[in-house]
């Protein structure tokens, strides 16, 4: 295995020549220029990812991963920690969300347990990635020891490697774990600055008096365990989750391996700014797949400047947002790639302007 700062120096920017190659394709392409707008973005963000200029996506693969919270005990959720467990069992049966999406999209969904409070025993078609059972409240200190956190990263680096395929492909990042919009509301206030009840939402949909509750605990964990946003790993062994870490090695794998990762919602917004903090350079290989209705997550996005492709009140996770977005990413590949040029179709193109004709 890999070590942490191996995979970090693994990473490089993405090709900005070969996107200014595609700009000239697109520009050529029987169409106004600019005309398809952010499918035309996504397509030049693609291929200088892939250091292609016509890339194609061969294959799609979300990765949910499923942990527990010790400070889901402290009356944060609308429903309780069994649930986690729960659902895994409903995602490897193909009955949940994301099971639902990832078909429309034909995308894989690969499971993995980094810390259910359950013994899961050898369930067909799960990954056992466990670090132990749950997190620790971060409203009473760490989440967990950085020996613990750096664990979870590699394991799901190493998940991304055990899962690649031949040719270029598609990351969708996903999370189960009930309480984990807490630890990503402290993760987010860390990282923006932003004051706890700027970045709490309402998770699976809490009432006033627990939010208020919700708010108060955040507010605790960062008073409690003073994480420090310039010691990423610390920050994250203080006030994140085992999900949530495996979520930041699954985005350095990724763009490790020159593939673009589409983040989902709020959880995976939250090891976003963990990932990037950690290695800059990853940052050129997200894509946005949409902004939950979780308020903090509009705020993570404008950190890391990102723009989401859709904004359809969602607030799932699972990664129901990525395997939307899946099919948005394929079709501007699909429009680079099979897209006939003005000289190819024989068709005019658009006439000088008057300042051109000067110049």
């Amino acid at each position: 295995m890999t070590t942490l700062e191996k995979l970090i120096e693994s990473i490089e920017d993405a090709d900005s020549s070969m996107m200014l190659k595609t700009q000239e394709r697109l520009d050529r392409l029987t169409k106004p220029l600019g005309s398809l707008g952010r499918l035309e973005e996504l397509a030049k963000q693609v291929s200088g990812i892939a250091r292609d200029p016509r890339p194609k996506i061969r294959w799609k693969t979300v990765f949910t991963l499923a942990a527990d919270h010790g400070v889901a005990k402290d009356g944060v959720s609308a429903y309780p920690p069994e649930v986690t467990p729960q659902m895994v069992l409903n995602f490897l049966n193909g009955g949940a969300g994301i099971n639902v999406l990832a078909r429309h999209a034909g995308a894989d969904v690969v499971v993995a347990d980094f810390g259910v409070a359950a013994d899961l025993g050898k369930l067909a078609g799960l990954a056992h990635c466990k670090i132990r059972l749950g997190t620790d409240s971060i409203a009473r200190g760490p989440a967990m020891s950085e020996d613990e956190a750096l664990k979870a990263v590699l394991a799901g680096a190493q998940l991304v490697r055990q899962n690649v395929r031949e040719g270029l492909g598609l990351i969708g990042t996903g999370d189960m774990g009930i309480g984990n919009t807490t630890p990503s509301s402290a993760l987010a206030a860390v990282f923006t600055g932003l004051s706890a009840a700027e970045v709490a939402g309402r998770g699976t949909g809490i009432d006033d008096e627990v939010f208020r509750h919700k708010v108060q605990v955040i507010e605790k964990s960062l008073a409690v365990n003073a994480p420090d946003e310039k010691r990423p790993l610390q920050a994250l062994a203080k006030v994140g989750g085992f999900e949530i870490a495996g979520l930041v090695g699954v985005i350095l794998a990724g763009a490790s391996l020159r593939i673009p990762v589409l983040i989902d919602g709020f959880i995976s917004g939250a090891a976003a700014l963990v990932a990037c903090r950690l290695a800059p350079k990853a940052r050129g290989y997200l894509i946005a797949s949409h902004q939950s209705v979780e308020k903090g997550h509009a705020h993570v996005l404008k950190h890391l400047q990102l723009e989401p492709l859709l904004n359809l009140r969602l607030r799932l996770g699972e990664g129901t947002g990525a395997a939307l977005a899946m099919p948005l990413v394929e079709a501007a590949c699909k429009i680079l790639d099979e897209m006939a040029t003005f000289e190819q179709a024989g068709v005019s193109e658009r006439s000088r302007t008057l300042e051109e004709t000067k110049s």
